[in-house]
């Protein structure tokens, strides 16, 4: 793990003093693991690349100072988690709907020292009602569509802000069905990137949204309409 952190966080042009919280937060991850489903992904080598460098890559694509972000759907705490250690002067709200996950989350933060998180159990489109355009930039790495994690995470956003979707770099005919959906909740697609993970073959995408006018006050809709009929 240390290897590919040293490699890739040179590559990112990110400071090698990352390495020692990023492997406590994976000592962490892998152990609570085995209690809860966490990811997949444990074997060290694999949760530096395809976790934290997956995550850390963003850092090339958005300045995230001075930011305040939140994590819609932020799971194991990707890719908030990797982006408070990288960015300490970002503001960083980790949001997910199941209170194990945020429990596991606030002891991450606690044990690792990371001062610049907030950890909300909650449901997007219920945190949104006390919420509403209150952050700069909105970031998801969760598996549903684009649509709907439009709908989630626009409507927190400031206009001119961004939601920052990661996505698979197959994903064109999902984007190209989720423009309507855009146009409706005030977000227009500034960029699609698509990038290598570093100290691996891998590509990513990630699916740059600007908020370019506000959100209509109807969404976010409840959850059970966003699910059976996505905009």
């Amino acid at each position: 793990m240390e290897k590919s952190l040293t490699v890739g966080l040179h590559e990112l042009g990110l400071s090698t003093d990352l390495i020692t919280p990023l492997q406590q937060y994976a000592a962490l991850l892998v152990e609570q693991n085995k209690v809860m489903n966490l990811t997949g992904i444990t074997e060290p080598k694999e949760v530096a690349t395809l976790h934290f460098l997956d995550c850390l890559a963003l850092t090339k694509l958005v300045d995230f100072s001075e930011k305040n972000v939140v994590d819609v759907g932020t799971g194991a705490g990707f890719p908030g988690i990797p982006l408070a250690i990288a960015v300490p002067t970002a503001d960083i709200t980790l949001l997910d709907a199941l209170q194990k996950r945020i429990g596991f989350l606030q002891t991450v933060c606690q044990q690792v020292n990371i001062e610049n998180t907030t950890c909300v159990h909650g449901r997007a489109e219920e945190f949104a009602k006390d919420h509403r355009a209150s952050f700069d930039i909105a970031t998801s790495r969760a598996v549903a569509s684009l649509p709907m994690l439009a709908e989630f995470s626009l409507p927190l956003i400031k206009e001119g802000g961004l939601f920052l979707a990661m996505k698979a770099v197959d994903s064109d005919e999902e984007i190209s069905a989720a423009k309507s959906a855009l146009e409706t909740l005030g977000g227009q697609v500034e960029s699609v990137v698509d990038y290598t993970i570093p100290c691996t073959q891998i590509r990513h995408r990630a699916v740059l949204i600007r908020k370019v006018s506000q959100t209509p006050e109807k969404y976010p809709r409840a959850f059970a309409k966003i699910k059976k009929t996505p905009l």
